[in-house]
């Protein structure tokens, strides 16, 4: 076996930042599509790159958030500060938040959670909770 030897190391700051978005719509139970997230999201990066030339990468896990008897599915959107195009940590937390608001606004979600390194932010329309959260 041939290993490569000649690779190059880019090394930037460790940031990440995870959008926390409910996959129903408000508390109807409704399902929304991921492949809708999906594309919003990507529609947001594009947009994002080409009007601010930032590049934001983000991998997008399927999750289930369990508390209390409430088993609501949910998308993880991990971004993190790519070595090939990197930023300072307060753009990446910015755009981060901007591109959680309209996802919140766009899939009718009443609380959506931003997750970074240094702090959890929580956007929220109503203090309205899931029903299904039992006490």
């Amino acid at each position: 076996m041939n290993i490569q030897t000649n690779s190059k190391e880019k090394k930037v700051k460790t940031f990440q930042a995870s959008i926390f978005i409910g996959l129903e719509i408000g508390y109807s139970q409704k399902p929304i599509e991921e492949d809708s997230v999906i594309q919003s999201l990507s529609e947001l990066q594009k947009e994002i790159s080409e009007h601010k030339n930032l590049f934001l990468s983000a991998a997008v896990s399927k999750i289930l958030i369990v508390l209390n008897g409430q088993k609501e599915p949910h998308l993880k959107i991990d971004f993190l500060n790519y070595p090939k195009f990197p930023l300072e940590e307060n753009v990446i937390k910015d755009e981060v938040v901007k591109i959680a608001k309209h996802l919140m606004q766009e899939f009718y979600q009443n609380r959506i959670l931003v997750v970074t390194t240094d702090e959890t932010i929580m956007l929220e329309f109503s203090e309205d909770i899931d029903p299904r959260i039992k006490n």
